[in-house]
């Protein structure tokens, strides 16, 4: 690190909070401005704003682990949420929109009546809002703390300093500027380190020791530059998830998980801050194209700088621990950047590091002041008081982040027990929306089938992920059902207000239509699904085809390209009569 490498992460100091400043007043009118920035965010914005979110510090990190175990295929473990992700483009954005409410949590007393409602709302405000969003930010400062540490090689028990530092400083923007300052920085710190893992990438595919795509590929086993899993018939004991896969375990993933676990930032239907910029959006439109470029931006445009140097660094360090595999990333940067770039690339993770805890941050604090402090504890405070109390919440879970991560010795495994704790719960998020008979136990049910299951199968069975899926989304999917028939509907009166703020339509809700005639449901659904499946041809094939390209098949990139312009004009012509907004009549 020489002195232009330091001016460079000044400057981007510089620069990040002077846009947090400068929405303070803004951002302090009231709780809509401060949490959902007036419901007037560009579809560009909020869609930029959820793909920043998602990069976090540990994602190239992540990636690079993947690829160096399991080959580009290994990417499949999240490749499957795309069936999932175009499903809230379509069914969901304009849904959440309409909606009209501050948080996805506070749902649950839209949709929902009485007691159990309330309990399952202020249950799910403190769960997700400060124990789950600390756990998830504790295993993003570990992974800054690992990027510092291989960087400068900082002694273990000093890096948290300097991780803490970043955090403070995010969190005092993030609390002065709202949801707009949080967006706004987004977008420049998503832009900075996409150009920053771009830099590294072309850097470290010109060393002579990788040689290029060519001296690569000449390098690596045929199996690692696969995009798809090899099928065997039954699991290799040893060999990653993805990339060989029983027919079962490819099942698993493709067939289930993406509709069925719910899992932060792909939660099926949408959810958490990704509901969030939905919900911010300008209007159903913008909400519908800000989570569809999200979607494309997501799965197209930021994976594969990290997938190459993931590559590269089977060449460049062959001996690695598999251990340290994701720490290959960090020694790249080390290694081979000259002065400048050294700045850029701290820099960019730094970007990546704060987009993702502001947003964090944010999000968790309007679930404690919206969904259980002003619900539960206040309910006459004026927006003064919420804002004043939002920005000292901001604050308390900043640092009880801190105090988790110092508990959270490691992240290994932590995203097979989230997709197994949550298994089945994903159905009740989906047809909560379209079955007026889904009620609060439905949900609550719902979230606790998978807990018992899943210890039931650890503590008397063989059974590993990706199979116990089967067994858990089979078990939840039975017991919600039979407590939503043994259990009271949810009050007429209260599902006949929810259908005429949101009208979803559809043959789930006809008993309630009938009820108000003077409502319109939705109509439309053929169109919708048939813009379902050519949004995921549309992102599957340029995925492909953006790989095809850089790995050197320009005439097979050409064909993915086609496919992929065929599948958007598909959606074109599917939405255009309509405008892309909402499908009543």
């Amino acid at each position: 690190m020489g002195n232009i490498d330091w001016i460079i992460i000044a400057i981007y100091f510089a620069i990040t909070i002077s846009i947090g400043l400068y929405f303070t007043r803004r951002a302090g009118s009231s709780t809509s401005e401060f949490f959902l920035s007036g419901r007037n965010l560009p579809w560009w914005l909020a869609g930029t704003s959820m793909v920043a979110t998602t990069f976090a510090a540990d994602t190239p990190l992540a990636v690079t682990e993947l690829v160096a175990k399991n080959g580009i295929a290994g990417n499949w473990l999240w490749w499957n949420f795309v069936f999932g992700g175009m499903l809230t483009v379509f069914f969901f954005a304009r849904l959440w929109r309409r909606a009209g409410i501050m948080t996805d949590v506070e749902f649950v007393e839209l949709r929902y009546s009485g007691r159990a409602a309330a309990f399952l709302r202020g249950f799910r405000s403190l769960y997700l809002g400060i124990f789950m969003n600390c756990v998830i930010m504790a295993w993003v400062n570990l992974a800054m703390a690992a990027i510092l540490e291989g960087m400068f090689g900082i002694p273990a028990n000093e890096v948290m300093f300097y991780v803490a530092l970043a955090l403070v400083i995010t969190a005092i923007y993030s609390a002065l500027s709202g949801l707009w300052g949080v967006a706004a920085t987004d977008v420049f710190q998503f832009i900075f380190a996409m150009g920053g893992t771009i830099a590294l990438a072309i850097i470290v595919l010109d060393l002579p020791q990788v040689g290029g795509i060519e001296g690569l590929k000449s390098q690596l086993p045929e199996w690692t530059l696969s995009f798809l899993p090899r099928i065997v018939e039954q699991d290799i004991q040893g060999v990653g998830a993805t990339l060989a896969l029983s027919i079962t375990g490819f099942l698993a993933f493709v067939g289930i998980q993406w509709w069925a676990s719910w899992y932060p930032g792909a939660e099926p239907g949408g959810g958490g801050y990704i509901a969030q910029r939905m919900m911010s959006a300008k209007d159903e439109k913008h909400s519908l194209f800000a989570t569809l470029w999200f979607t494309i931006a997501h799965y197209c445009v930021r994976p594969w700088p990290w997938i190459l140097v993931g590559l590269a660094t089977l060449v460049l360090y062959p001996d690695l621990d598999p251990e340290q595999r994701r720490l290959g990333y960090v020694f790249a940067m080390r290694d081979h950047l000259p002065a400048g770039l050294n700045g850029i690339m701290v820099a960019a993770f730094l970007a990546a590091y704060m987009s993702t805890i502001a947003t964090q941050l944010n999000w968790g604090t309007s679930y404690v002041i919206n969904d259980f402090y002003n619900r539960f504890v206040r309910r006459d405070a004026s927006q003064k008081h919420l804002v004043f109390v939002s920005r000292v919440t901001t604050g308390i879970v900043m640092i009880l982040s801190l105090v988790v991560t110092g508990l959270l010795e490691t992240i290994s495994g932590a995203w097979a027990f989230i997709i197994e704790a949550g298994a089945g719960l994903g159905l009740v998020l989906i047809l909560r929306w379209f079955w007026w008979r889904i009620n609060a136990w439905s949900e609550i049910s719902a979230m606790l089938a998978p807990l018992v299951i899943f210890g039931i199968l650890k503590l008397y069975t063989n059974i590993q992920f990706p199979q116990s899926l089967f067994v858990i989304v089979g078990g939840t999917t039975v017991s919600w059902l039979i407590v939503t028939y043994l259990t009271r509907p949810t009050e007429a009166e209260h599902l006949k207000a929810f259908y005429t703020r949101v009208h979803p339509g559809g043959a789930g809700w006809k008993k309630i239509a009938a009820l108000v005639p003077d409502i319109t449901g939705d109509r439309g659904y053929r169109t919708l699904f048939l813009s379902w499946i050519a949004g995921i041809v549309l992102v599957y094939s340029m995925l492909f085809g953006i790989g095809e390209l850089i790995l050197g098949s320009p005439m097979i990139a050409a064909a993915y390209v086609v496919i992929s312009l065929l599948a958007a004009l598909s959606i074109y012509r599917l939405n255009a009569r309509r405008g892309f907004g909402s499908l009543i009549r």
